[in-house]
């Protein structure tokens, strides 16, 4: 038995209703945990590739800033941060 809080097993039915909703079937909690681990553990080299491909600096930057203020603002309204 694993004890989570219940912030926690709130997140986690909500992800296992949006896994549902994608996937078209039932999906059990021990399923979402299982997808939540393998997209953990997914490895995309083609976005470092990207990452250091020359280019404007400046532009880069920009555009690293307003993604993040953007995860940020997602993470606020998701999580109440």
């Amino acid at each position: 038995m694993i004890r989570v809080s219940e912030a926690v097993k709130r997140e986690l039915v909500r992800y296992a209703a949006e896994l549902q909703a994608k996937l078209g079937r039932k999906v059990s909690l021990d399923m979402a945990i299982s997808f939540l681990l393998r997209e953990v553990r997914v490895r995309r080299p083609n976005l470092l590739f990207e990452a250091c491909v020359e280019g404007d600096g400046e532009e880069a930057l920009r555009v690293l800033y307003s993604e993040r203020a953007g995860d940020e603002e997602r993470a606020r309204r998701r999580y109440g941060f």
